[in-house]
């Protein structure tokens, strides 16, 4: 930015297993996000480089990064970005008309909870039934790759668990490799790995040997 130089991202080695469940900690500014949007293809790396299994993101083409994410990456983010014409199962379907081997958008709302809220409007549910709808638009094209940014940041403690619930079960039942940002510690506890952010790097890393269940919780 002018003559200043921001590091976001410095020194920076990690790597996800298939299936696994993630846990991405740190203070805004750590340089979270900026590490979700370039594994997600949405930004870019200055250098070094990202893979995802066998494709090199780093220097792709945005033709390439387009097609990673919409064959590859499921999105969540703290905002839910429905719109609010389509009732839930019309903003599912947004995403099952491009991808390449999805599920019904019957399907995606059911493994959610939301099997009898399809016809609802936005403004018809609830902010964690919102949520939820986002979350069934991201797993419809079976995603290998779901990246959830701060997914439960505008909830209450009690609709955040359901939300959580929702995410275990993708990761159960897809296999999805799932990372999620999050400013709540509490969330570490469904986890397989913890990651630690801070000042642009790793601080730590944490393997949970004893992953609990979403309704464990405690907010």
């Amino acid at each position: 930015m002018g003559e200043l130089k921001v590091v976001a991202l410095n020194q920076v080695d990690f790597s996800a297993n298939a299936g696994e469940f993630i846990v991405i900690l740190g203070p805004s500014g750590s340089g979270k996000s900026t590490f979700l949007n370039l594994i997600g293809g949405l930004d870019t790396a200055t250098s070094g480089e990202a893979w995802f299994q066998d494709h090199q993101l780093t220097g792709a083409r945005e033709a390439a990064l387009t097609r990673y994410r919409r064959d590859h990456v499921g999105f969540v983010f703290q905002f839910y970005n429905l719109v609010p014409s389509l009732t839930a199962r019309e903003n599912v379907r947004l995403v099952t008309e491009i991808a390449r081997n999805p599920m019904r958008p019957e399907e995606a709302l059911d493994m959610v909870g939301l099997g009898t809220r399809m016809d609802h409007f936005p403004a018809q549910l609830s902010g964690g039934e919102q949520q939820r709808v986002a979350i069934a638009r991201a797993i419809a094209k079976r995603p290998d790759l779901l990246l959830c940014d701060e997914p439960t940041g505008a909830l209450d403690s009690k609709t955040g668990v359901v939300v959580l619930e929702a995410l275990t079960r993708v990761n159960a039942e897809l296999g999805t490799t799932t990372l999620v940002i999050t400013h709540n510690v509490a969330i570490r506890a469904i986890a397989d790995r913890v990651v630690n952010f801070a000042d642009g790097g790793i601080a730590s890393i944490q393997v949970n040997a004893q992953r609990m269940s979403a309704s464990s919780v405690g907010w």
